[in-house]
């Protein structure tokens, strides 16, 4: 499998991207670029660069499945309220579990589980 790369939305909390980040991968920070970036750019520059979306956003839901905008990934957090540092440890808890399902796929994260749905016809 090669590298995996994050694309962290406007919306994801900065300790999730620290964390990332600690653990040694290459994760790039919309805020860092462009706050104002539309949701269509954000895909083609996830698409562009291989890397997998990390957003708080439910509306990708469609542009990822429906209309199949995004190839190499999204992880969608699904938790109101949630202090970000549970959400690290869900995170963490993801990359330990499901490493090798991180490509080609839609994973939603809830407090209670985790869900996976391919993208396209890949596996």
């Amino acid at each position: 499998m090669g590298e995996i790369k994050f694309l962290a939305d406007v919306n994801v909390e900065k300790p999730i991207v620290d964390y990332l980040s600690k653990q040694g991968y290459d994760i790039k920070w919309v805020p860092d670029y462009d706050c104002e970036m539309f949701d269509e750019d954000l895909l083609k520059m996830a698409n562009e660069e291989q890397r997998i979306l990390v957003t708080n956003d439910k509306g990708f839901g469609d542009l990822i499945i429906m209309q199949k905008r995004l190839n190499a990934g999204a992880i969608l957090f699904r938790i109101k309220g949630q202090a970000s540092q549970e959400k690290v440890k869900l995170m963490r808890k993801l990359l330990m579990g499901y490493r090798e399902k991180l490509l080609n796929h839609y994973i939603i994260i809830s407090k209670s589980k985790i869900r996976v749905i391919p993208l396209g016809g890949q596996r």
